[in-house]
Order: structure tokens, then C-alpha cells, then sequence
């Protein structure tokens, strides 16, 4: 395609987005947001005697707990308790998938940060400065801090887990090329805006209300009835939207709840816990370090025949969600390619670090870095460029992935395709090829990033929600569902579905806070399915009271059912003139003793895994893109500049474009922090070195790339998306990952001694050294 031609194409793409950018609703909760009206855990009114409570946590990584004084800090006006394990009347266990963390520590200590004790005063001031009157004696223990050093002494969390395909050893005597290597992904700090915190509050005859920042109200929960010793129904959980989660507030937020709660319990009134931004940085875990080992084989036409990968996942000192994220990097460790002979094996590994969590990816961004990084370094090998391998073996329609799911719907190609098309590839390699030439002190590179991400939780009794749906006398609409806000834009989607049923105005619908009274037993908010779940029940829901409604109406207008259509807030019959508004209608249904309210229920069909054969249909389907990355590097200094990234994404048929772009938008930014910047640090004893904002580094305005471009890709969608809007959460994080092999694109043009190294993220400091290194 000539340049004319594709800025043509380009350029009508763009106004088809400008277009329907103009027709999409708008993200509702923007207005508050920006006018700093929205209400948090810490914005909340609070009554009258509310303690404040701090925790008191763990000095050191790992160790024999043999005295703690507290007197000093009890004696201290305006403190009201101080609460361990000793004052738990239920289990002292928070653990989910396997029971191995306690709420507080007993005899030892396994992290730096661990929570010990519970500080409850008049004042958050007065709970602070008591902390700082307790002494500890601890008697240390051996320090793990990496994975590679956990597996050597046999430390883990569970048995490891291993996907297949094919044959890989055999495989790998036909190839031409086989080439080995190792690799490393840091961990990387939520940095929501919100840190961790809950308020609870007593109610009658024993209960308690726990306004929680949290992703899981019905693990939170669960959790706080386990602790107490209590049923259940004993605890409702209340979640109005979180200031960001990425996963950090999945399961993390649990134990913050459950203190406040068990102080509750104990003192009889209301209890506050929020964490600052220091105590939350060193006592919760990050997004999962991953060392790992790979072995890639090639036939002559760069088809890779054979792949074998083993992932050390840092855990950290108990599992959280290890077990499933681990889980996840072995569902994505072929990426977008189709590979027919593959052994994946991941290992779970326990160190002295704050137990690690979900983060944006769940594991599958970890998978993939492994992956790109032994095609780059094939493709460094054989001579020839990343991008050839990647697009020889890219995904096609009936293939099959390791895990036994057959590919079906798939836009591999067509993402892949589309980029190259419409952003003019052949011109940009040429541009970047003369400016390398005419440039001595500065370097650009470039790398393409394709896709693949399935969508689903992976555990599949997950895979379901409910919503509440009330209709008012007056026509206007309550939705209660299990979606927690956080940002996503996940309310908006709600209201815009029973809006569309209802054919009424958007501001008639209100979403009720997330709470565990009016839906219970729900799922978190997660794994990019929040909208596909809870949008759907609530399709169902809405749905099953227009059946209804409709009803009433022919009845009304003496006329079939099949006859009735609502449309813009009227009732319509064989398209004559309305007689029924939709307010009427209502007050019709009532009258008649129609019910209003509706309960419903979804759950993801035709999904399953079985984990005793590793081999199943775990995703409802998946998601595709590619992106193309381009990067000017200063080689003097080793500073660069992202100076586009241009994205062809599968959105399905997206039901909110806005609301989408901006997801593509802000998960590929913060995929670029995970690959460049951001260095989580502990020093050989357990401790957090990158502490604080002075000390870890996110990418802010001078970091984002100049220009950022977003084409939806033409699809048909999927069914098992909500309107086959496909899901758009976690899949745009992995573009990130390109940053990463452009930056080592430039470096190789201005120093081809380079041997490629693989050890994100690709900081200045290691451009830097990276540049003046030979062999």
C-alpha cells in the first residue's frame, strides 16, 4: 500500500472513531470524579465515637516472635485496645485458595510488614504514636527473596503445574534452529490512588456493616464470618466504587476489613482503618516476579516447532491468588502463536516477601514476556527481523491452544493485518532506517506486540452473577449487581443496558452501591468478565420485566403482545401514535399487581477445564490486537521517548467506545511502567527499598508516548459478550510489553556488540549499559 493510501485509510478510520466517539456515552461517574464529589471508604460520614485503628507489623522478613511489650503504647492516652491473635474469637486464617496466612502472626514472622497487632485509639494521631511505643524482640531467621533461591531450597506453595502439547523433545530434533535462554520480570506496585481501608460499623443484635475498598465484597465477607466465628448473614459487606484496584484489591483488601471488624466486635462501635501510602506500599503485595527459563526451536521457513518454558513465580510468603495467576501464565505462554509441540511448567515459589497478588494480566502478561523475549532472541540469532517469526506463526481458526481450547473466532491475522495496513509498516521501517543512518548520538527502534487473551475466570464455578432490578411507581430504575466500580466504567455499561431495554432516558436508572445483602455469593470484580457477567444477568433481568410490562401494556391497548414496542419513553402499538407513556405503563403494571422486580441469574455456558489432564474450554472467548511501538533513545544518556504506539484492538462491537479507548489507553500505559520503569526493590534482608514515590518510579505525562493511536478493529463481536461488546480491562496491558523490544531495537542499532538480555523492566540505567556493552 503507497503512503497516499494508507494516510487515506487511516485517515477514515480516525473520523470513524471521532464519529461514533461522538455517539457513545459517556463515562456517568466523570462529572462527580472531577468535581471531587464521589465517595470513597475515607469520604464517608462517620458516627459518633469512632475509633481509628493502625496496624502494628513486622520489623523484619522472617523470624521467631520471642517478646513484644505493649505497655508503653496501652498506656498511652486515648488508645482504647490493642488486638491480636489472642483476641480472635474464630479462625486466625485469611487464606482463599489455600489456608496457609493468618491475620496476625502468632509465633513467627514471614515478611517484612507482616501484620502483628491492631492499634485502636481516639485518633488516628494517638493509634500512630503508639505504634511507635512497642518494642519487639525478634530471633531472625534465613531470608528467601527470590524465586531461583526459594526453588534451590525446595520452598514453595503448592505442586507445580505443567500444560502440553504434542511432542516437544521430538520435535526438537527436526528443528533447524534451537536456541535457549533465560529471563526475568519484576514485580510492579498497584499505586491505586485509594489505598486499603474499611469502616465497620454495629448494628442490631450482633451484626455488622463493613463499607470496604474492595474488588470481592462476598470474600470479604466470607472472611470476617470465618475470623468471628460468625454465620454469614451476620455481615453485609458495602462497596459504593473504589479509587482503583488492578487486582491489588481482589483479595489484599480483605484483612484490613476483617481488623476493623474484629475491633468492632470486640468494642461494640464503629472502627476506621485506612492504610497511609507508606504502610500500604511495604505491608502488600505486588504483581508477581517471574524468573524463567525457555528453549526454542525453528524449522528453515522460521515456523517454530517446539517450545519449552519453566516459570519461577515469586509468591511471596503465603499463596493469595499464587495458585491461579500461575494458573493464567500457563494459559497464555504461547501468546498469539500457534506452536504444536509445547511444555509449559510453572512453580509457585515461597519467599520472605509480602505475599503477591492479582494485578492487571493475572499472570498472562509474565507468560508472554517469555515468549516475545525467545522470539527476539531467535530472531537476534538467525538474522532476521522479530516481526518475520511473529507473523509466520500467528494464530489461525481451528488450531489448538495447549491447554486443549480450539481457536475459534480468531483475529489474529486479521489485528495483525489491519496494523500493518492501516499504520503504513513498510514507510515507518524505512523512516526509522534513515533517521538511524543520518543519527549518531540518537537511535530509534521498533517492535510489533501482538495479542491473544482469553476472557473467563479460569476456575469455572466463577463464572456467574445475578442482578436485582427494581422499577419505581414513578418509572425510574435501581440496579443492584456484584460489579464493583473502580473506575472501568463498569456502572455506566449497566445503566446503558436497561436503558436500551426500557427505551428510556439514562438519568431514570440509578446503580446501587455493591453490596452483599441484595446479591450475595458473586465473584469479584475481575478478571476483565465484570461487564460480561453482571451485564448480562442484567440483560436477563430487564428483559424478563419488559416480558411483563408488555403485557400489561396489550392488555391495556386490547391489542397482541408481539404488537407492543417501547421506544423513547412510550408505548407503541403497530406504530400508531402512543396512548401509553411509560410512566403509565408502570402505574398500569401496579395496579394489576404486576411485579416490578426482578432477580436473575447468569452463567457463562460451554466453559470447563479439568485440571487432573490440563485440558479443557476455559474461555467464553478471546480477545486480539497488535500494536506497534516505536521509541527515539538518547545514547549518550540512555534516556528515551515513546514516540508512538499505534493499536489495531478487537473490541468486539463496543458498547461504549469512550469508556473502552480509555482502557486501551490507561492499561497500555501502565504495561509501558511495568516493562521500563517501574523497579519494585527489596535489599537482601526482606526489605522495601522502593518505598515510596521519591524511590519508585511511574510513568507520568513526560513518560507517555507523543502519540497514541486506537483503531477498533472490524469484527462481528462475540455472543458471549455483553451485546458482544468484548471484554477491555487487562488484554491492552500487554501491549506494553513492546516497549520493551523497542528499546532493545534502538539499542542494537547503535551498538550491534549487543548480546540481548532479557531482565525487565529495561530502566535508563540498563539502556545506559546496555549500549556501551559488548560481548
Amino acid at each position: 500500500m503507497d503512503k497516499n493510501k494508507a494516510n487515506t485509510v487511516l485517515n477514515s478510520k480516525l473520523d470513524a472513531v471521532t464519529i461514533a466517539l461522538k455517539k457513545s456515552i459517556k463515562n456517568l461517574d466523570s462529572y462527580t470524579h472531577v468535581r471531587g464529589e464521589s465517595v470513597y471508604v475515607d469520604d464517608i460520614n462517620i458516627r459518633q465515637g469512632t475509633f481509628h485503628a493502625v496496624v502494628f507489623d513486622a520489623p523484619k522478613a522472617h523470624g521467631r516472635i520471642k517478646h513484644i511489650d505493649y505497655s508503653k503504647a496501652e498506656a498511652l492516652n486515648g488508645v482504647e485496645r490493642i488486638f491480636t491473635y489472642k483476641d480472635i474469637p474464630g479462625k486466625n486464617e485469611i487464606g482463599g485458595i489455600i489456608p496457609d496466612e493468618p491475620l496476625f502472626a502468632e509465633h513467627e514472622v514471614h515478611f517484612w510488614g507482616m501484620p502483628i497487632a491492631l492499634i485502636v485509639a481516639e485518633s488516628e494521631f494517638i493509634a500512630r504514636k503508639a505504634r511507635q511505643l512497642i518494642t519487639i524482640d525478634i530471633e531472625e531467621l534465613p531470608v528467601i527473596t527470590t524465586a531461583k533461591e526459594a526453588k534451590a531450597k525446595g520452598s514453595f506453595i503448592n505442586a507445580p503445574r505443567s500444560f502440553s502439547l504434542g511432542d516437544t523433545e521430538k520435535a526438537f530434533k527436526n528443528c533447524e534452529y534451537i536456541f535457549e535462554g533465560e529471563t526475568f520480570s519484576n514485580g510492579q506496585e498497584h499505586l491505586y490512588i485509594e489505598t486499603q481501608g474499611a469502616y465497620a460499623e454495629p448494628q442490631e443484635n450482633g451484626n455488622i456493616k463493613v463499607t470496604s475498598s474492595t474488588q470481592g465484597p462476598t470474600s470479604v465477607q466470607k472472611t470476617i464470618a470465618q475470623v468471628l466465628g460468625v454465620a454469614m448473614h451476620k455481615i453485609e459487606v458495602d462497596v459504593t466504587r473504589l479509587g482503583g484496584g488492578f487486582g491489588g484489591k481482589e483479595d489484599q483488601a480483605t484483612p484490613w476489613a476483617v481488623m476493623a471488624a474484629l475491633a468492632s466486635f470486640h468494642l461494640k462501635q464503629s472502627v476506621k482503618i485506612i492504610l497511609n501510602r507508606h504502610d500500604d506500599l511495604r505491608m502488600t503485595g505486588k504483581r508477581h516476579p517471574y524468573e524463567s527459563t525457555y528453549k526454542i526451536g525453528l524449522s528453515k521457513d522460521l515456523k517454530i516447532l517446539a517450545y519449552q518454558t519453566e516459570f519461577l513465580q515469586n509468591s511471596g510468603a503465603s499463596a493469595d491468588l499464587s495458585p491461579a495467576i500461575a494458573e493464567r501464565t500457563l494459559f497464555h505462554a504461547t501468546n498469539s502463536y500457534y506452536i504444536p509441540n509445547v511444555t509449559t511448567k510453572v512453580l509457585s515459589c515461597k519467599t520472605n516477601l509480602p505475599t503477591n497478588t492479582a494485578f492487571r494480566g493475572f499472570g498472562g502478561p509474565q507468560g508472554m514476556f517469555v515468549i516475545e523475549s525467545a522470539i527476539a532472541k531467535a530472531a537476534h540469532e538467525i538474522g532476521v527481523s522479530a516481526s518475520q517469526i511473529q507473523e509466520t506463526n500467528l494464530l489461525e481458526e481451528n488450531n489448538t491452544f495447549s491447554y486443549g481450547q480450539i481457536a475459534k473466532k480468531v483475529e489474529a491475522k486479521n489485528s495483525w493485518n489491519s496494523a500493518k495496513s492501516i499504520f503504513n509498516i513498510e514507510a515507518l521501517e524505512r523512516e526509522i532506517h534513515s533517521y538511524n543512518k543520518t543519527h549518531i548520538n540518537f537511535k530509534k527502534g521498533l517492535a510489533l506486540m501482538p495479542i491473544t487473551f482469553g476472557i473467563s475466570f479460569t476456575n469455572t464455578p466463577m463464572n456467574h452473577a445475578r442482578a436485582l432490578v427494581h422499577i419505581y411507581l414513578d418509572g425510574s430504575v435501581g440496579i443492584s449487581t456484584a460489579a464493583v466500580e473502580m473506575g472501568q466504567g463498569v456502572n455506566t455499561k449497566m445503566m446503558q443496558i436497561a436503558a436500551d431495554v426500557f427505551s428510556i432516558p439514562i438519568e431514570k436508572i440509578k446503580i446501587e452501591t455493591t453490596n452483599t445483602t441484595r446479591v450475595a455469593n458473586t465473584s469479584p470484580s475481575a478478571a476483565s468478565s465484570t461487564a460480561d457477567l453482571n451485564g448480562k444477568a442484567t440483560l436477563i433481568a430487564c428483559n424478563a420485566l419488559l416480558e411483563r410490562l408488555k403485557i400489561v401494556a396489550s392488555e391495556a391497548l386490547e391489542t397482541s403482545k408481539e404488537s407492543i414496542v417501547l421506544k423513547d419513553g412510550f408505548v407503541y402499538h403497530n406504530s400508531e401514535k402512543p396512548k401509553l407513556t411509560w410512566t403509565d405503563l408502570i402505574n398500569k403494571a401496579m395496579l394489576n399487581r404486576v411485579a416490578l422486580t426482578e432477580n436473575a441469574h447468569y452463567a457463562t455456558p460451554d466453559i470447563h477445564f479439568d485440571k487432573s489432564t490440563e485440558k479443557g474450554h476455559p474461555f467464553a472467548y478471546h480477545v486480539y490486537g497488535t500494536a506497534i511501538i516505536t521509541t527515539t533513545v538518547d545514547c549518550t544518556r540512555g534516556t528515551y521517548e515513546f514516540d508512538s504506539v499505534k493499536i489495531v484492538h478487537d473490541y468486539g462491537k463496543s458498547m461504549s467506545e469512550g469508556i473502552d479507548l480509555g482502557q486501551v489507553e490507561g492499561a497500555l500505559i501502565q504495561g509501558i511502567g511495568w516493562m521500563t520503569m517501574e523497579e519494585i526493590a527489596y535489599n537482601d534482608e526482606g526489605k522495601l527499598l522502593s518505598n515510596a514515590l521519591s524511590t519508585y518510579k511511574v510513568p507520568d505525562i513526560f513518560s507517555a508516548p507523543k502519540r497514541v493511536e486506537v483503531i477498533p478493529l472490524e469484527t462481528d463481536g462475540h455472543d458471549l459478550a455483553i451485546l458482544k461488546s468484548k471484554a477491555v480491562g487487562e488484554p491492552p496491558l500487554m501491549y506494553g510489553i513492546g516497549a520493551y523490544f523497542a528499546l532493545q531495537n534502538a539499542i542494537k542499532a547503535f551498538n550491534p556488540n549487543y548480546d540481548l538480555e532479557f531482565h525487565a523492566p529495561m530502566t535508563p540505567e540498563k539502556v545506559l549499559m546496555s549500549l556501551y556493552k559488548n560481548p
